[in-house]
C-alpha cells in the first residue's frame, strides 16, 4: 500500500472551516500540501499556504491537531493519504493564489463536496463542538 504524506491548516471561523478548491477539480480540500525535500512540518507548512494563500502563518502559533489517514481521492485503491494537520494565526489577506480556484467556508453539511480524508478531518471537528 502506497501513502501520500500530506499537510493541512485547519482554519475554523464561526463554526465554518476554510477550505480551497484547485483549478481543474470539483472537490474543496483544507489547503495544504507536501513537504519539500529536507522540509520539517511547519517550514512545509507556512511555504504551502503562502504559496496558496497569499498569507504568512505565524510560526509561535502553529499547533498539531492530528494525523487523519484514508483513500486518496482520484487515485487508485489503495493509496492512502495520511494528512498531517495544524492549526496557527496568520498575518495578511486571504486570496487564492498558484492553483487555487476558489476559497469557500464549510460545514460539515458540506460533507459531499470534500475528499474521504477531509471527512475525517470533518467528522472530528464536528464531533468535538468546532465545525457546524
Amino acid at each position: 500500500m502506497s501513502t501520500i504524506d500530506k499537510l493541512a491548516w485547519i482554519h475554523i471561523k464561526d463554526q465554518k472551516i476554510l477550505s480551497t478548491r484547485s483549478k481543474g477539480k470539483t472537490k474543496f480540500y483544507i489547503p495544504g500540501g507536501k513537504r519539500e525535500a529536507g522540509e520539517s512540518d511547519e517550514t512545509a507548512l507556512i511555504r504551502e499556504i503562502r504559496e496558496e494563500l497569499t498569507i504568512d502563518l505565524i510560526p509561535s502559533t502553529i499547533a498539531f491537531v492530528g494525523n487523519f489517514q484514508a483513500q486518496a481521492d482520484s487515485h487508485a485503491v489503495g493509496i492512502q493519504v495520511l494528512m498531517q494537520c495544524y492549526t496557527a494565526e496568520y498575518k495578511g489577506t486571504i486570496e487564492a493564489a498558484a492553483e487555487i480556484a476558489e476559497i469557500i467556508w464549510l460545514t460539515n453539511a458540506d460533507r459531499d463536496k470534500i475528499s474521504p480524508v477531509d471527512q475525517l478531518i470533518f467528522d472530528f471537528l464536528f464531533e468535538n463542538g468546532l465545525l457546524a
